[in-house]
């Protein structure tokens, strides 16, 4: 097990892999897709969020949180009516500087 980020890219990317193989990927226009997870720890936690879905989940590394998200992405969009519609565009995400104190 480990916790190294550049772990969490390759499992994020088989989230394209996990859609693509469900039922509901012949209705979305740009299947396999690959999509974005933020992360951050609480306490022994890692949390992820699916910036796209508005889906969560957490693990106690950063390779088990992305793997847990995947699934639980993969489950919501299941069961949802139209999936293609419940995945927004990838947000740009960037950082900025506060002016310091």
């Amino acid at each position: 097990m480990t916790s190294g980020l550049g772990d969490a890219q390759g499992l994020v990317s088989a989230v394209s892999g996990i859609l693509a193989g469900c039922g509901y990927a012949m209705g979305m226009p740009h299947s396999p897709r690959t999509l974005t997870a933020a992360l951050h720890r609480e306490e022994d936690w890692y949390v992820a969020q699916c910036l796209e879905v508005d889906v969560a989940s957490q693990g106690p590394t950063i390779d088990e949180a992305l793997a847990n998200l995947a699934e639980a992405v993969e489950l919501y969009l299941e069961v949802v009516d139209d999936p293609a519609g419940h995945i927004t565009a990838t947000p740009l995400v960037t950082s900025f500087k506060l002016p310091a104190a």
